[in-house]
C-alpha cells in the first residue's frame, strides 16, 4: 500500500512539474520564415498559365488568394496615400497591358509626378466622400485616368471636368450648365455626381470592373456586350467582353496607377507624402466680386484660385449663380481680414450687358473699349459663331481691361479646336442630320459636334465633315 502511495506522489510530481523539452515548443510548433514564404518559388506559374489560356492575353482577373498583397512602404503618420492604400478593394487585373501601362507610368516620373502633383488640391476631399459611401479607395485614383487631375481638361465628347461627365450625363446627376457656371468643372458638386454615378453602376452590374467600363463606355453600351456574350454561352465578365480599345485599355490604366501607389518603392518612383488633412474650405457668402480680385484678397495666384474654382465661367462672380467660394484652408482668415479692409468697397470690375435683338460682337467691343477677341474670349464665344449669349460680360472700368492678360486661356466655357475638314457639305432640300451622316460615314453625334447651330437645318448651310 504505501508503495502505491509513494509511486502515486511521484506520478502527480511529474505532472506538477513541466519538463524542460516543452517549454520552447510553442515556439518551434509554428514553421520558420523560409516555410511561410514556400509559395514564392512557384510565383512563375500565373505567367505559365496566362501563356496557354491565350483567348483572354490583354487583361485577366486575378484570383484573390493567388495573389499575394504588394509590400507596404512603412507608414508615415498623416500621410494621404496610406489611408488610400488601405481602402483598395476591387479585385486586382493581371495581364500584359496592365505589365505595360505600369511600366509606361513608372517610365514617366515628371508625367506621374505632375498628375499627383495636382492631385494634391483635390484628394482629401475625394477620399472622404469615398469614404463616406463605403466605396473602394481605387475610385479616388481614376481622376488620373480621366483627365490627369486637370479640372479645365475638355474631351472632343464636350466631356469635362476632373471626372470628365459629357453635357448629358451632367445633366441627369443634376449638375448645372450655364453661361457663369459648369457644375461638371465644380471639384465639390461633380465628385458627388461622379461618386453617384459609379454607386449606381456597381448596383447594376455587382461588379467593378464592368461598373468603370460603363463609366467610360457608356452603361448599355456595356449592358449589350454582357447580353451579346450570354446569348453565345460566354463567360461575362470585364475580360471576356469585346469592347473599344479605349475602354480595353482603361482599367489596365487605373490598375498600373494602383500597382504604383501601393508599393511605389518597387517601381522606383518617389511618392511625395500628402497631408491627412482638409486642403481647402467653402465659403458659402461671399458678395459679387471679381475672379481676380478674390484672388488677391486670398492672397493667391489667379491660376492658384481657379484651379480650385475651375466652375465659374466668367471673370464676374456672381453671388445669385455661385454656390461657394472654395480657398485653402490657411486662407480663409486672411481673405475675411483683407475683405473688411478693403478700401471703396468696389469689388467688381466687370458688368453684366443683355445683347439687343440684332447687335454685333464689333459694336459691343468698340463700346466697351475690348477688342472681339477678348470680348469672345470671356464670353466663351467660338471664332466660328456669331450667336451671342442672352447675358455677357463687359468691362466695368479699366481694371477689368487690366486683367484680362491673368485669366487662362481656358477659364471661358471650353472651346473645342477643330481639325481640317476633310469635306464641307451645303445644305440642299430634303437634307437631314441622318442623311448627311449616312453620305459621310460619320454619326450624327460627330456632325452635331464640328458644326454649331445644326438643330435647324437651312438650305445653303455649310455642313463641316472633319
Amino acid at each position: 500500500m504505501r508503495k502505491l502511495l509513494l509511486l502515486a506522489v511521484l506520478v502527480l510530481q511529474a505532472c506538477a512539474t513541466p519538463p524542460p523539452e516543452p517549454a520552447p515548443e510553442p515556439v518551434a510548433v509554428p514553421p520558420p520564415p523560409p516555410l511561410v514564404r514556400a509559395p514564392e518559388p512557384p510565383k512563375p506559374a500565373p505567367p505559365a498559365k496566362a501563356e496557354k489560356a491565350e483567348k483572354v492575353p490583354d487583361v485577366v482577373v486575378a484570383t484573390p488568394p493567388a495573389k499575394p498583397p504588394a509590400p507596404k512602404p512603412p507608414a508615415e503618420v498623416g500621410d494621404l496615400w496610406e489611408r488610400i492604400r488601405k481602402g483598395f478593394k476591387i479585385t486586382d487585373l493581371e495581364g500584359k497591358l496592365v505589365k505595360q501601362k505600369t511600366a509606361q507610368y513608372a517610365a514617366s516620373p515628371e508625367y506621374l509626378g505632375r498628375i499627383i502633383g495636382r492631385s494634391k488640391l483635390y484628394l482629401y476631399h475625394i477620399v472622404g466622400e469615398i469614404e463616406r459611401r463605403g466605396l473602394p479607395t481605387e475610385l479616388a485614383l481614376l481622376p488620373m485616368v480621366e483627365s490627369a487631375f486637370n479640372p479645365m481638361a475638355y474631351s472632343r465628347a464636350h466631356a469635362s471636368g476632373l471626372w470628365q461627365f459629357i453635357p448629358g450625363t451632367g445633366k441627369r446627376f443634376e449638375l448645372e450648365q450655364n453661361s457663369w457656371y459648369d457644375g461638371r468643372r465644380d471639384i465639390v458638386d461633380s465628385t458627388n455626381a461622379a461618386l453617384d454615378y459609379l454607386t449606381k453602376l456597381y448596383e447594376m452590374h455587382g461588379d467593378w470592373h464592368l461598373a468603370l467600363a460603363s463609366y467610360n463606355w457608356g452603361e448599355n453600351a456595356v449592358k449589350r456586350a454582357v447580353n451579346r456574350n450570354k446569348a453565345q454561352r460566354k463567360k461575362t465578365d470585364y475580360a471576356s467582353l469585346r469592347m473599344p480599345k479605349e475602354t480595353r485599355h482603361y482599367i489596365p490604366k487605373l490598375q498600373a496607377l494602383e500597382n504604383i501607389i501601393a508599393d511605389p518603392q518597387a517601381y522606383g518612383v518617389d511618392l511625395d507624402a500628402i497631408p491627412d488633412q482638409p486642403y481647402f474650405t467653402a465659403i458659402t457668402d461671399a458678395p459679387d466680386i471679381d475672379v481676380h480680385l478674390a484672388a488677391r484678397l486670398a492672397e493667391m495666384p489667379v491660376s492658384e484660385f481657379i484651379a480650385l474654382n475651375p466652375g465659374f465661367s466668367r471673370p464676374l462672380i456672381r453671388a445669385s449663380a455661385a454656390r461657394r467660394i472654395i480657398l485653402p484652408a490657411d486662407k480663409v482668415a486672411a481673405f475675411y481680414d483683407n475683405l473688411d479692409d478693403h478700401d471703396g468697397g468696389a469689388l467688381v470690375s466687370w458688368q453684366v450687358y443683355v445683347p439687343k435683338h440684332g447687335e454685333k460682337l464689333e459694336t459691343i467691343a468698340k463700346r466697351f473699349e475690348i477688342t472681339v477677341a477678348e470680348l469672345r474670349r470671356v464670353n466663351g464665344i467660338p471664332n466660328h459663331s456669331s450667336r451671342l449669349p442672352k447675358e455677357m460680360v463687359v468691362p466695368l472700368n479699366g481694371d477689368a481691361r487690366a486683367t484680362l492678360a491673368d485669366l487662362p486661356l481656358m477659364y471661358a466655357p471650353p472651346i473645342p479646336s477643330y481639325g481640317q475638314a476633310r469635306a464641307v457639305h451645303t445644305v440642299r432640300k430634303g437634307d437631314t442630320l441622318s442623311s448627311i451622316a449616312r453620305r459621310y460615314r460619320v454619326s450624327v453625334a460627330a456632325l452635331k459636334g464640328w458644326n454649331q447651330n445644326t438643330k435647324l437645318l437651312q438650305i445653303g448651310q455649310k455642313i463641316y465633315i472633319r
